[in-house]
């Protein structure tokens, strides 16, 4: 079961950071566009190269148009792609200056404790993202510059969020087994500070 959930979540981390790097040269390609814009608009080159640089205007040099309206979507869904494997590799940031003088019991019961709050947190946001997809879907809700639904993006983060709450659950079921057991099923480092 592990070995399919870190596929999962690992698959789900390879493809946030596909689109990640995607909106990354996207948002570069867009700054450029605009640097270039501006430069053919200004008064060096109108007065240099004037019908270079309407030719280069006419043809479209300038910003992508709706970059931010990708840029937002593509965040979002990249973010929910990065929690599976956040949450299965224990990668959450932690403060740990008080627990590090507890008893491993004591840890592990508050580790247990962690791990179902967080379940039922990715739950509800899976829960709220799918019933936002449906509220955009209804309501034929669109970006303001390139027009595409909403609840496209809502859809592609809802895919995201139901992986990590599905790795949620099942992180919770390893900590409380091992709470009850004694047993470490998933060394995550943790441990070996006691």
């Amino acid at each position: 079961m592990h070995k399919l959930m870190m596929g999962l979540a690992r698959t789900l981390a390879i493809i946030g950071g596909i689109v990640l790097s995607a909106l990354i040269l996207l948002t570069c390609l867009s700054i450029l566009g605009r640097l270039l814009n501006g430069f053919f608009h200004g008064g060096f080159m109108q007065s240099v190269a004037p019908g270079f640089a309407d030719w280069a205007i006419g043809i479209g040099v300038g910003p992508v148009n709706g970059d931010f309206e990708l840029v937002e979507a593509g965040v979002a869904f990249a973010i929910f792609c990065f929690l599976p494997l956040c949450q299965i590799t224990a990668g959450h940031a932690s403060v740990d200056i008080l627990a590090n003088t507890f008893p491993k019991g004591v840890n592990r019961f508050l580790r247990m404790v962690t791990e179902i709050v967080f379940a039922a947190v990715l739950v509800l946001i899976a829960w709220k993202l799918f019933d936002g997809m449906l509220s955009k879907k209804e309501y034929a809700e669109t970006t303001f510059l390139l027009q595409f639904p909403i609840w496209w993006a809502y859809a592609l983060s809802f895919v995201g969020s139901l992986a990590a709450a599905i790795v949620g659950i099942y992180m919770a079921g390893v900590r409380t087994y091992e709470f009850f057991t004694g047993r470490i099923l998933i060394w995550d480092g943790v441990e070996a500070t006691h």
